[in-house]
């Protein structure tokens, strides 16, 4: 009997030693897990939005020590976004940023970490980058953004079933550019489609690049600076001069800010308008979206020039785009678990799969043309025959670049005069980099 009660008494130490051990080690399992918070802009249906959902959620079935809270903004909503938790002095811990001034601004407040450890670890990726890409987010105490594509921002799409149906050239001059666009008009055609609800695409698209070719890239440059030329300058006044044109020309359908870019895409795809000037980014959406007999209707090239322009015509505007960033805060294994989702995000790999989802990328990868559109092989084509000049918006002050959107979404509604706009964007820049403050 005496013997039953001591062995009843050892199962019982057992069994509560066992416990013990139990929930230690479930208490050091859940230590482990590492809580990481991913924000981006991938939201779509497009190939190159189902190409990053698919490496993230890869990186969550490979890493299950890893706790990730992802949030997807659409394009449009992203920025604001990011800027408004920005300016409470937050960020998340991994997110998607735009090389130029979000980058410096984000770098000069202490809220992104550089990730010149994580380029070092992977020196082959790191070497694999096209010129300029890296030091588009670099700052003076090193990268802080790992690029995830090329942006060229203002390709002219144009529907060469239509050109070819109604005899028309594809315009290579301003002249000739508003000779179609009346020529399309009085056919009850939409000459030029465009989705400016969010007031971005004109200024991005359209408007950086038609003033890159009046003003010249060095003119503004030290427009952004405030260094020996201002918005109130008349050489801006006529760049923003020809938008009113358009405008007067009726180049734009109706609901021209009522719709976004993607809906502006598959409308031009549709075939509801002979030309959209858009970036490299409508590739994916319209081979995601559009039939291929659709896509080999179309065709890319630059934007026309301009009557005594002092830029360079056989240009682009366009940005290396956005980065993965690492939040500031993260040390330890959770910075590590975060440059492991940066690498997974923008590795060699994700820059091929990124590539085979119709997105141009700023890595060094021969593309084969046989896998792809023929108007996104016409558009890689493109943009190695030209030269890059800024996005407006890239380099302005966030308040530059907004007096600048909401001016340009003015003028084309008739609403403002160029003067006007100008001296809005010429207040806000000089104001924003404390230029006339006492």
């Amino acid at each position: 009997m005496r013997r039953g009660m001591s062995l009843i008494a050892l199962l019982s130490i057992i069994v509560a030693v066992t416990g013990s051990c139990l929930n230690h080690q479930s208490e050091d399992q859940e230590a482990d897990v590492i809580e990481l918070t991913l924000w981006h802009n991938f939201s779509g249906t497009d190939l190159r939005s189902q190409t990053m959902q698919s490496i993230v959620q890869q990186f969550r079935t490979e890493n299950d020590n890893v706790e990730l809270t992802v949030r997807a903004f659409t394009p449009d909503k992203y920025r604001s976004r990011l800027t408004a938790v920005a300016m409470k002095g937050e960020v998340p811990d991994v997110f998607v940023l735009w090389s130029g001034s979000m980058t410096t601004s984000l770098a000069e407040a202490k809220l992104i970490e550089p990730i010149n450890p994580l380029l070092d670890q992977y020196p082959e990726w790191r070497d694999g980058f096209l010129p300029n890409s890296l030091e588009a987010f670099t700052e003076q105490d090193g990268v802080y953004g790992a690029p995830m594509g090329l942006t060229p921002t203002s390709i002219l799409y144009y529907n060469q079933r239509l050109f070819q149906e109604h005899g028309q050239q594809v315009p290579t001059t301003w002249h000739e550019l508003m000779h179609v666009i009346e020529h399309f008009k009085a056919l009850g055609i939409t000459p030029i489609m465009l989705g400016n609800k969010a007031e971005w695409l004109a200024q991005s698209s359209i408007f950086s690049s038609v003033a890159d070719r009046v003003t010249g890239t060095d003119w503004f440059l030290r427009a952004v600076k405030q260094e020996g030329a201002s918005f109130t300058d008349p050489v801006f006044i006529e760049a923003l001069s020809y938008m009113r044109e358009l405008a007067e020309a009726e180049a734009f359908q109706e609901d021209y800010d009522e719709i976004d870019n993607v809906e502006m895409e598959l409308r031009f795809a549709n075939g509801e308008a002979a030309m959209m000037i858009d970036g490299g980014w409508a590739l994916t959406n319209l081979a995601a979206n559009a039939p291929a007999e659709v896509l080999s209707e179309l065709g890319a090239t630059v934007l026309p020039t301009m009557p005594g322009g002092r830029g360079d015509p056989n240009t682009l505007a366009g940005v290396v785009g956005t980065g993965m960033a690492l939040g500031v805060r993260e040390t330890g294994a959770k910075q590590d678990a975060a440059m492991k989702l940066i690498y997974a995000m923008s590795g060699p790999d994700a820059q091929r799969r990124t590539l085979a989802s119709h997105q141009l990328v700023s890595y060094k990868i021969p593309l084969d043309k046989s896998t792809v559109s023929p108007i996104f092989a016409q558009v890689y084509d493109l943009v190695n025959s030209v030269r890059l000049t800024p996005v407006y918006d890239a380099l302005l002050s966030t308040e530059g670049a907004n007096a600048l959107n909401r001016g340009l979404r003015e003028l084309l509604a008739g609403a403002a005069e160029p003067e006007e706009v100008a001296m809005r964007v010429q207040e806000a820049q000089a104001g924003a980099i404390g230029i006339g403050e006492k």
